[in-house]
């Protein structure tokens, strides 16, 4: 028969590679159907690109936001006049993903801070704090195992003439807690029912057996102490690292990388509303520009039609080109390009100004950041103007502030002290295990588990009773040791330790040296931009002043036509980079602060923990009105390290601000008949600043007059 089944088996396996090895490779491909044309419609529904099953979009407004304004449609404009904290509490309230203005939110989502990310890495089932706190809960097991047993064995005397026949039930439940110092502490009770047909046994009905015990486990050298547990957690290997410690600093660093988020966040909504700010003033520049041309070409023209002199066609038509030109720089001012504008680490870590025109398109921007829909049938208009004033700061006090409160070096400070304490824990693994082991236990046996209907209690009648006679009891204390010859990987994760230690230490240093040299920077560009001002005020009252005297030696047939036209086009300039002087200069402001880490602090923002949920208040009130305040344990043998000082406090030096409100109206001007209309209406403007008396700077030539010193 064996050699049959062999002979079997041997064939059918022949059989086997013989017809796989004859097929081809497309044969052996079931999913090959190029030249298959029953299975091509399979391959056509394979490749469709498929859309989950989630309502699209997420949000039934976002179908109902209006259409974008542009140029052939910029009538009948409502204006909001927003001020820049109004713009932060909108931007605070709407917004649960801190946004950018580098369209991260569609290329890396996962990059971005939201207001969720603390709470997620509190909630870690794996790294959070609960998680790493969970590994000293009480832990509840039981089990029920029931068994039939019946077999032969080579004893006579065993069962029935060797036969052996058994019915074995056990029952177990145990309750294991692990304590902050390493111990575990172990209840256990085990009852077991044994009825079998030996022939030996004096209950031929069975008999139960159970006991009750309690054991306790404590190391006394590889994993002890309050310190190694809270740091490392019980069970960890060397490198890997969970106790309750290192998990509260996981979550300390996520709430200093929300708080660098927040920053970039608020920097970017005030780079947004003075970029659009500026994008009004560079609108008002060029339309006035453009009116003035407009002018010009209208006096010109009427001079062309009548063939008079200061009419020639050359001067008609650059006159034209002229007005056309400022045309397009309206156009442009008014709606702008798709370019990168303000925005943080374009430059500077706050955000270097950019300057670019376009209101339609910077207000875009702001609202995308404010959390509100695109279009809305208004106009978003700053309602504030950049201060003027000069500002001074201590460069010792801020670069001390710089160097406690600024977020990066904050986040690489619980670095390293996380670091400490692993550097702290990996030595406890150069130590051997010795544990010390003792139990107790008290044992019960009887016919009957738990009560009997014999009128004449026995000795061994009920296993219950006979357990809480205390007549069998056993105990056991011993210890356990081992250790690794050589202890390689103790001594590597030690070694480990210490050069990520180091490691952290120096990325702070050079942290604080990157710090202190991008405060330099913003400090430097205060009083840069504070000067620039001063100097572009100057030239601003010389533009208009030349442009005055140039128009009326022209009218007066006194000056040339194309200087004219060039003062015209110096004056917008002028204006214009008078404008951006001034955004420049509260943003350098606002640069400081960012560098210095009171950003939040400028922008009155602060940080704070969500409101309990209301079944806790209701839980707190009863606790309270039932006087039933749970009793507070230590179980801690000695005072656990240090690892977290609170909040630095830094006070802030109060900075001076100046608002002014000086309305100034631009007319709309006339085209000559039979010249083509202005494109675009001529939109009100927010109020501009008129230039302070104090601020206007007139050197006269060959003096070397400066501004005023702060």
């Amino acid at each position: 028969m064996k050699r049959e089944a062999v002979l079997f088996v041997g064939i059918w396996t022949g059989l086997a590679v013989v017809v796989s090895g004859c097929l081809s490779p497309k044969q052996h491909n079931p999913f090959n159907f190029e030249n298959d044309s029953n299975f091509s419609h399979y391959q056509q529904f394979a490749t469709q690109i498929e859309y989950p099953n989630t309502p699209a979009p997420s949000d039934d407004e976002m179908v109902q936001t209006l259409q974008p304004r542009s140029l052939r449609d910029v009538s009948e404009l409502q204006y909001w006049d927003l001020s820049l904290q109004e713009a932060i509490h909108l931007a605070m309230v709407n917004s649960k993903v801190l946004l950018d203005l580098g369209g991260t939110v569609l290329r890396a989502p996962d990059s971005l801070q939201t207001i969720y990310d603390v709470a997620v890495r509190e909630t870690n089932p794996q790294y959070g704090v609960e998680a790493a706190l969970s590994a000293f809960d009480a832990e509840f097991s039981t089990s029920l195992f029931s068994e039939s047993n019946d077999r032969r064995f080579n004893n006579r005397f065993l069962g029935d003439g060797g036969f052996y026949q058994q019915n074995y039930d056990v029952f177990q439940t145990q309750i294991t807690k692990r304590a902050a110092t390493g111990s575990q502490f172990t209840i256990r009770q085990n009852t077991a029912f044994d009825d079998n047909n030996n022939i030996g046994n004096e209950f031929r009905n069975g008999a139960w057996d159970t006991y009750l015990e309690g054991e306790v486990r404590h190391p006394l050298l590889k994993g002890s102490g309050i310190e190694f547990n809270r740091i490392a957690g019980p069970g960890a290997t060397p490198g890997v690292f969970n106790g309750v410690l290192v998990a509260r600093i996981r979550t300390d660093i996520s709430l200093a990388d929300f708080q660098t988020g927040l920053r970039d966040f608020l920097s970017n909504v005030e780079n947004a509303y003075w970029d659009l700010y500026f994008a009004y003033r560079d609108l008002e520049t060029k339309i006035a520009a453009r009116n003035t041309a407009l002018e010009t070409w209208r006096r010109v023209y009427a001079l062309y039609r009548t063939g008079r002199r200061g009419g020639e066609a050359e001067k008609e038509a650059q006159a034209r080109e002229n007005y056309f030109r400022f045309e397009e720089e309206v156009q442009n001012a008014l709606v702008g390009r798709p370019l990168e504008g303000t925005r943080t680490n374009n430059g500077s870590s706050a955000g270097t100004f950019r300057g670019l025109p376009g209101v339609c398109i910077a207000e875009r921007k702001l609202r995308l950041l404010m959390g509100l829909p695109a279009n809305d049938g208004r106009l978003i208009r700053p309602a504030e103007e950049p201060t003027v004033a000069p500002v001074s700061y201590d460069w010792y006090n801020i670069a001390g502030e710089a160097l406690i409160r600024r977020e990066e070096l904050r986040k690489q400070r619980w670095q390293i002290k996380g670091r400490e304490l692993e550097l702290l824990a990996s030595k406890n693994f150069l130590l051997p295990n010795l544990d010390f082991v003792g139990r107790y236990r008290w044992r019960g046996f009887g016919e009957k588990l738990i009560a009997s209907d014999r009128a004449n209690k026995a000795e061994f009648d009920n296993a219950f009773m006979n357990l809480t006679g205390g007549q069998f009891q056993e105990w056991q204390v011993g210890a356990e040791f081992s250790l690794p010859i050589g202890f390689r990987q103790g001594h590597s994760g030690v070694r480990n330790a210490e050069i990520r230690l180091v490691q952290a230490r120096s990325l702070l240093k050079q942290q604080e040296h990157q710090v202190l040299s991008d405060l330099s920077n913003a400090v430097g560009e205060v009083d840069r931009a504070f000067v620039v001002l001063q100097t572009d005020i100057n030239r601003m009252i010389a533009a208009k002043q030349q442009l005055d005297a140039l128009q009326a030696a022209y009218d007066a047939d006194k000056a040339d036509f194309f200087v004219v036209l060039d003062a015209q086009r110096r004056h917008a300039d002028a204006v214009s980079r008078y404008y951006q002087s001034r955004v420049e200069y509260v943003l350098a402001i606002r640069n400081v602060h960012f560098e210095k880490g009171s950003l939040l602090d400028y922008c009155d923002v602060a940080l704070s923990e969500a409101s309990w949920p209301q079944k806790a208040y209701l839980d707190a009130a009863e606790r309270d009105r039932l006087r039933m305040r749970p009793m507070s344990i230590d179980y801690s043998f000695r005072k656990p390290p240090v690892v977290g000082l609170g909040p630095n406090a830094v006070p802030e030096r109060p900075q001076a601000n100046v608002d002014i409100d000086d309305r100034r109206g631009v007319p709309a001007g006339e085209a000559p008949s039979g010249m083509p209309q202005p494109a675009i209406p001529l939109p009100p403007v927010a109020p501009a600043a008129a230039i302070p008396e104090d601020q206007a700077v007139r050197a006269a030539p060959g003096t070397d007059e400066r501004a005023p010193s702060r």
